[in-house]
């Protein structure tokens, strides 16, 4: 049975999952009745100091793998049709680049201020880990219905604290799309 996360709650996944090497983060959501929205999912891969290590470790649609081979976005999903995953993010945490501490994990809606879409015209977001070797979901945070004026979320971030790598459930709101966590991360 999966661990299920509130917002802020933190899993460290080095100490309580120790032959977990490879894993997908599996993001989803289901838009209510009448809407047609195309989410994207990003991952930053930030150093120290709170920025990209470097502009490649921005891994989104148009950069689909992290120039270590660490962390890999299996693509777009424009429309969100389907019960599973819509998103989903390969990472191998043995392979992540020393100088990586914190990887986030945002989702924006593509062209939101234009087309006045934003995350109230959705419901049952998620955000879930799964141990890639034996497909068994470790951990999941479901996304309360609290972002209804914001166009982004972070849904969650893995941090390297120590050397062990801990899942924190962000939950945070923003509406700079994802250019806005360009300009806040680059």
């Amino acid at each position: 049975m999966a661990i299920v996360l509130k917002k802020g709650g933190s899993f460290n996944l080095s100490k309580k999952e120790p032959a977990l090497k490879k894993i997908m983060l599996g993001l989803g959501w289901e838009q209510k009745a009448g809407n047609q929205m195309d989410l994207d999912a990003s991952v930053f891969m930030l150093g120290a100091n709170g920025k990209l290590v470097a502009e490649e470790y921005l891994v989104f649609y148009n950069n689909l793998k992290s120039p270590d081979g660490s962390v890999q976005h299996t693509g777009d999903n424009r429309t969100g049709a389907g019960d599973e995953d819509d998103e989903m993010i390969l990472a191998n945490l043995s392979l992540i680049n020393a100088g990586v501490n914190e990887i986030k994990i945002i989702i924006s809606i593509h062209d939101a201020a234009t087309r006045r879409h934003h995350f109230g015209l959705l419901q049952d977001a998620y955000i879930r880990i799964v141990d890639v070797e034996n497909k068994r979901e470790v951990l999941r945070y479901d996304l309360d219905a609290e972002f209804s004026g914001n166009s982004d979320v972070e849904f969650g971030k893995l941090q390297r604290i120590d050397g062990d790598w801990n899942f924190v459930a962000s939950g945070l709101g923003a509406n700079g799309g994802l250019q806005g966590y360009v300009d806040m991360y680059a």
